[in-house]
């Protein structure tokens, strides 16, 4: 299909065009978690498959996609939009708290996020990989919103004297990478440790990272 077919304009049952397309792109998304996520994953999931398990049909598909890409594309970002609110609330929650305290917080946020459904770790760190460049690209755009919100945390923390003042982009990045790999790794059952035991392996890392050995607290 070279592009999205025109969806149906007007009300109908008492609500809009625009309502009842946006709960088809729902029930679309919602069948994708569980066909891109679980079984069979992706790459084995035809358009078929996925308007029979949304319960629409393949034109209601194309009023909406141009192809499961599309949806994979809009899964992925929906599943990281969910992460990064939970971690917002928790950021805002967490004001004036220690910086250990204050980390605990955001990180047991998001690993409740993301590890509260395994399909969505699979969408993020599994489903996305080796599909496209397009995909590819918004997987690095996303990981750099997360490393933007964790130097924004390590400047605010240097700036209370808990953190040495340096440039945090390439310690943050790596650590992102730490934090994406383990989570997955505990999921996948590789990692014997409770999730509690993962955010405090996390937190102690990313304070060792805030805080080298001779950090002298400003102040």
């Amino acid at each position: 299909m070279a592009g999205r077919l025109k969806a149906p304009t007007g009300r109908y049952g008492g609500r809009s065009a625009e309502e009842r397309q946006a709960e088809r792109r729902d029930r679309f998304l919602d069948a994708a978690l569980g066909l891109f996520g679980g079984v069979p994953g992706y790459r084995a999931t035809t358009v078929s498959a996925l308007c029979e398990a949304a319960g629409l049909s393949t034109r209601q598909f194309y009023e909406e996609f141009r192809t499961l890409e599309d949806v994979l594309a809009a899964l992925h970002l929906q599943v990281n939009d969910w992460a990064e609110e939970a971690v917002r609330t928790a950021v805002a929650g967490a004001e004036g708290f220690p910086l250990a305290e204050r980390a605990t917080a955001i990180f047991r946020a998001y690993a409740a996020n993301v590890t509260a459904d395994p399909r969505r770790i699979r969408i993020t760190f599994v489903e996305v990989i080796g599909i496209s460049a397009r995909l590819e690209e918004q997987r690095l755009s996303r990981r750099t919103r997360w490393v933007d919100l964790l130097c924004a945390e390590a400047t605010a923390a240097a700036a209370r004297g808990e953190a040495d003042p340096r440039d945090y982009r390439l310690a943050a990045t790596a650590f992102i990478g730490s934090v994406n790999g383990l989570l997955h790794d505990w999921n996948a059952g590789w990692v014997k440790a409770t999730l509690d035991e993962v955010v405090d392996e996390l937190v102690r890392q990313l304070v060792g990272i805030l805080r080298p050995v001779g950090h002298s607290p400003a102040g």
